[in-house]
């Protein structure tokens, strides 16, 4: 047999093995046990985090020879044959390249035909978001009332792209994201089965990089283990394989930051890129980083459960050295600045200009620290700095005195009332000022 990749060799094979996602395999086995299961599901969350899997596991729950079931015997042909992907009744499409209109009428016309090997038909659409409107539209009436032998599961990655006349159709399960503390879990009893030797820091370097995705987290380790042979794997070896940034580097160039040492800002910039870290890669950890740190101010106890109790003590240490609306606003530069990268021609500079820029804005205030008030620079350069001879100007009289202080005169001409004789009287006059002055306006004076 060809060698399979871990994601695929521990892949979840009854519900009680999905990790994480337990609020969607209770109520799909209970759905299973009582016979109430839906003829459409849609499965919504981030990569690598079961979908599939789960969907492929209510395909053999329907078809397992011990059905109604919750949990499929993985032992009978049914499920064996769904398990190495050769039934010919589970079929899983590809929406991303199986898009079109043609593409789902081809679907409806199977969809009418009885099946051939299991009892049921089970079609598992991934990423269904990538259909285009018409093919959503063609799958409403399919969708809304299928045939009895006929069970639709969706997957997608992006539920906000799919239409609500579809969401309206299905049963909705969000799947999560995995905690740090339960992708270690799961790589420890991998390595273990495996043989693979490797330390407790290069597993929690390995859990942070997968971004809570199970099937990412299984590829690095697969990744890792390739590296070394007999020895155990550190957490330096892992950094190295895949280009992350250090924690130790991470806490130096905040200290740099924090210290307001532009001196080390370049030195450790300058070591980190020599050794192939790339800008935006140190950009997005620094980011994560004063994230991280954030997190220990706002929620200890989380950041405990998070990092652990040790990490978790020496990014607090690291988080009170600063004020906290700066760990904030260092975050917002940071991610600005990676975000311009794709319009710098110098990374590298961006970098480093960032980094000090932050550095004197340590305060807080989101302004450069200046070394004393302009008021105090002025006294503090006073004593060094001779007086300049002023000149010496007569005193005003008592009569100018009382001349300045007196308020200024206005004059106030007394209002004239103008009576309607008197302006008709002069109707010639104004109608020949109007002629010279707006022609527009005069023809509508002619008429008086």
């Amino acid at each position: 047999m060809s060698y399979l990749a871990l994601y695929r060799k521990y892949r979840s094979q009854t519900f009680d093995e999905v990790m994480g996602q337990r609020h969607v395999t209770q109520t799909l086995k209970n759905a299973l046990r009582t016979g109430k299961v839906a003829h459409a599901y849609l499965f919504c969350g981030p990569r690598g985090t079961g979908k599939t899997t789960t969907a492929r596991l209510i395909a053999k729950a329907l078809n397992c020879d011990a059905a109604p079931t919750d949990n499929p015997c993985n032992k009978c042909e049914p499920c064996i044959r769904i398990t190495e992907g050769r039934s010919m009744d589970v079929i899983e499409i590809d929406a991303a390249s199986n898009r079109g209109i043609d593409d789902i009428k081809e679907l409806r016309e199977q969809v009418r035909y009885a099946p051939t090997q299991e009892r049921y038909k089970c079609y598992i659409i991934d990423e269904v978001h990538q259909l285009s409107a018409d093919a959503f539209n063609a799958l409403l009436k399919t969708l809304e009332e299928p045939p009895p032998h006929v069970y639709f599961i969706l997957a997608t990655t992006e539920a906000h792209r799919v239409p609500k006349t579809i969401v309206s159709r299905c049963q909705r399960f969000d799947f999560r994201t995995a905690t740090v503390q339960d992708l270690m879990q799961n790589l420890r009893r991998v390595a273990s089965a495996e043989g693979i030797k490797i330390s407790e820091e290069a597993l929690w370097v390995i859990a942070r990089a997968a971004n809570g995705g199970w099937r990412d987290s299984l590829s690095l380790l697969e990744q890792v283990a390739a590296y070394s042979s007999d020895e155990e794997i550190s957490a330096q070896e892992v950094n190295a394989i895949l280009g992350s940034v250090e924690l130790p580097a991470l806490f130096a160039l905040a200290d740099a930051v924090a210290s307001r040492n532009p001196g080390e800002v370049f030195l450790t910039i300058d070591r980190l890129v020599s050794e192939g870290k790339e800008p935006r890669r140190l950009l997005t950890a620094l980011g994560g980083h004063f994230r991280d740190l954030m997190l220990t101010i706002a929620a200890y106890e989380h950041a405990v459960e998070r990092f652990g109790p040790e990490l978790a003590a020496q990014y607090r240490e690291q988080a009170q050295k600063v004020p906290p609306k700066f760990l904030l606003h260092a975050a917002e530069t940071l991610q600005t600045a990676e975000s311009q990268l794709k319009w710098s021609a110098d990374h590298r500079l961006l970098l480093e200009l960032t980094l000090l820029k932050l550095a004197y804005e340590v305060d807080g205030r989101g302004q450069e620290q200046q070394t004393a008030p302009p008021a105090v620079r002025t006294q503090q350069e006073a004593p060094s700095a001779k007086p300049a001879a002023s000149k010496i100007e007569p005193r005003p009289s008592v009569e100018q005195t009382k001349a300045l202080e007196k308020p200024p005169q206005t004059t106030v001409r007394p209002q004239q009332r103008i009576s309607l004789e008197a302006v008709l009287a002069r109707w010639h006059e104004v109608r020949e000022l109007v002629r010279q002055n707006s022609k527009s306006l005069y023809p509508l004076l002619e008429r008086t």
